[in-house]
């Protein structure tokens, strides 16, 4: 917290002589993050891309991407030290998720979907849970996803069916659960299924299960965009997993589903501004090289207009991920990261959508087309809007926070 005062109490109108305390959030990247990001970029653009149309082309895993991840070490920036990993700060997780968008969304999305798989294990797991199974994860040796949602149960949580049932040292889970990034991919699942289902939300608990275990994948989406991301119907029926599995006590998980998102957003929205990131960097190059009328269409004052809002929209969206991370790292002292969290998300995946509308056009007929990553992503910038929580549902949380 830093302090400010009115300086000799001149014209300090309705301030008086007054303290004003304000947050201290820095929004300047460290030369450290200047550093990693142009690493990260460059290692994308080597790495990475020459995949990404392939594998979407595809829909399959980008495992020559992930595997080149593993190798730079991006899985355990999320994770601490301790167990392999870097302890990266929120702002340095999200320079890499938006890094990756920005040639490959599909393998950005690869490395989110495990922190947010892990991160009840993190803040709400015993020491032992930990100790077994984040240092695998923080060495890529294995992947994680996230089991919230079932097919009447998305956004309205509480409605979920799956259920955990004690028998003995172990719970018995049976239910599907829908929307599963990473399906059949991950080597555990954490899963949120009714304790006791007379209690609403109240009833409801977090286990982690080894897909080892009994987890089946019924069926893989078809999807218009992360075409490359597997997504799918994960079925557990009669699957026995020890009550040391269970990650916090018997009806917090709902509480820790909450928390865990409040915590993953503001990298959906760095993913969300790789994306924007990625498609003005290609129509600005295609603007320097098409000509038109007989000069580069990038002399035309109509599209220059088009892509300097454009541009001005993902700045003003980064920043306000780079808010919502800065305020992940510190904790959350004034509680403020539930709106700030939706924002950043929120805006973000709408820019990301505009952003990447407008380069398609910009493109014209070209950017309709396969030959060039436009279109792809602007079928990828459209689940940024849906997944972890609807539009819809994250203007509910901005303004219950501000109305009540």
């Amino acid at each position: 917290m830093a302090a400010w005062r009115v300086p000799d109490c001149a014209g300090a109108g309705l301030f008086g002589c007054q303290t004003v305390r304000v947050q201290n959030f820095a929004f300047s990247l460290t030369e450290e993050h200047k550093q990693f990001r142009d690493a990260v970029r460059q290692f994308a653009e080597e790495r990475v891309a020459p995949h990404a149309a392939r594998v979407d082309r595809d829909e399959v895993f980008p495992w020559e991407s992930y595997r080149a991840c593993s190798d730079m070490g991006l899985p355990g920036l999320p994770f601490p030290a301790e167990y392999g990993g870097s302890g990266a700060d929120m702002v340095t997780q999200a320079i890499a998720a938006e890094e990756l968008a920005r040639v490959c969304a599909s393998t950005s999305v690869t490395m989110l979907v495990t922190k947010l798989g892990m991160i009840p294990l993190m803040y709400w797991g015993t020491d032992e849970l930990q100790r077994k199974y984040l240092s695998k994860v923080a060495t890529g040796e294995a992947q994680a996803s996230y089991c919230l949602s079932e097919a009447d149960a998305g956004s309205d949580v509480a409605a979920m069916r799956c259920r955990a049932v004690r028998d003995g040292d172990d719970y018995v889970i049976t239910g599907t659960k829908y929307w599963i990034t990473n399906a059949g991919v991950s080597d555990t699942y954490t899963v949120f299924a009714k304790t006791d289902p007379g209690a609403g939300h109240r009833g409801i608990s977090c286990f982690l299960v080894e897909a080892g275990w009994g987890v089946k994948i019924a069926k893989l989406e078809h999807k218009m965009g992360l075409r490359a991301s597997p997504t799918g119907e994960v079925v557990f029926e009669d699957v026995r997993v020890p009550a040391a599995n269970r990650i916090g006590e018997e009806g917090d998980g709902f509480r820790i589903a909450m928390h865990t998102l409040d915590r993953s957003r503001p990298t959906i929205g760095a993913q969300a501004v790789g994306i924007a990131q990625g498609a003005i960097d290609y129509a600005a190059g295609y603007m320097r090289e098409r000509k038109a009328f007989g000069k580069p269409i990038a002399d035309l004052q109509g599209l220059r207009f088009m892509i300097a809002d454009m541009a001005m929209r993902t700045e003003a969206a980064r920043t306000l991920v780079y808010r919502a991370c800065s305020i992940v790292d510190a904790g959350d002292p004034d509680g403020e990261l539930a709106m700030v969290g939706a924002m950043a998300k929120c805006f973000a995946s709408d820019t990301a959508m505009a952003v990447a509308t407008d380069a398609v056009q910009l493109l014209g007929g070209y950017g309709y087309t396969t030959d060039v990553p436009v279109e792809r992503f602007m079928r990828d910038a459209k689940i940024t809007q849906i997944y972890e929580g609807t539009n819809q549902i994250q203007r509910v949380v901005i303004a219950k926070k501000l109305l009540g």
